[in-house]
């Protein structure tokens, strides 16, 4: 089985071509361009890298979000396109659990952390040390300081992944002290490799949707439907 993996719900874009043995490929960008304009030729020159064409593909696995509500729509549209040119199933992956998955074998709690303005952050928890991680909670958008109390009432090592980290790090430090670890920088931002490994595993399980039916997980409403209710 071949499953190409997509995630442009945080600062890089990335996509990659995860077998059941090995893999195949990754593109992994990470600068001052906007997704729209970078996806598509990444993904062209990774698929004529790997003299493959995306009608090999046996499912296409994308990050749904959490995250940038433009990138998470970049991507789900670039992975319906594809899927649906191709005739083949999507697979849902969320953003936290792909940011997390690499650190998997970390014994203790996995916090991967998106920075979701005004002192929130985008967060889900997983209990890590085995073959596979355990889901703790749904993912969600809470206050950082809500999420360090909830941290120190477990009383276990946890080890912190995502963008928030650069922005949060200090008040992190600060609240657990001596039980806080930080994923390396090659763990730290969403890799699709990651995406598409969990799609692999959601694929053996037929996990999959049409293509039709794949949609953004935002989490919370964006900032203009806020002013709307509030209004």
């Amino acid at each position: 089985m071949l499953v190409f993996g997509i995630d442009t719900c945080c600062a890089a874009a990335t996509a990659a071509l995860v077998s059941d043995k090995i893999m195949v490929a990754q593109t992994v960008l990470n600068q001052n361009k906007t997704h729209s304009e970078r996806l598509m030729p990444q993904i062209e020159k990774m698929f004529e890298a790997a003299e493959l064409e995306p009608s090999a593909v046996d499912a296409f696995a994308v990050a749904v979000g959490p995250g940038s509500f433009t990138g998470v729509r970049i991507g789900v549209a670039t992975a319906k396109a594809l899927a649906q040119a191709t005739q083949k199933p999507c697979i849902e992956v969320s953003t936290l659990e792909a940011l997390a998955f690499p650190s998997k074998f970390f014994d203790g709690i996995l916090c991967p952390i998106l920075d979701a303005r005004r002192n929130q952050v985008y967060n889900a928890l997983f209990q890590g040390g085995k073959a596979y991680m355990t889901r703790l909670c749904d993912d969600r958008a809470l206050a950082l300081s809500d999420l360090l109390d909830e941290l120190e009432n477990f009383g276990k090592n946890v080890l912190f992944m995502g963008d928030g980290t650069l922005v949060f790090e200090d008040e992190i430090r600060e609240a657990l002290r001596d039980r806080a670890f930080f994923a390396p920088r090659i763990n730290n931002f969403n890799l699709g490799g990651a995406v598409a490994e969990i799609g692999l595993l959601k694929l053996g399980k037929g996990e999959t949707v049409g293509y039709g039916d794949l949609v953004p997980q935002y989490v919370r409403l964006s900032q203009a439907e806020r002013d709307k209710l509030n209004k």
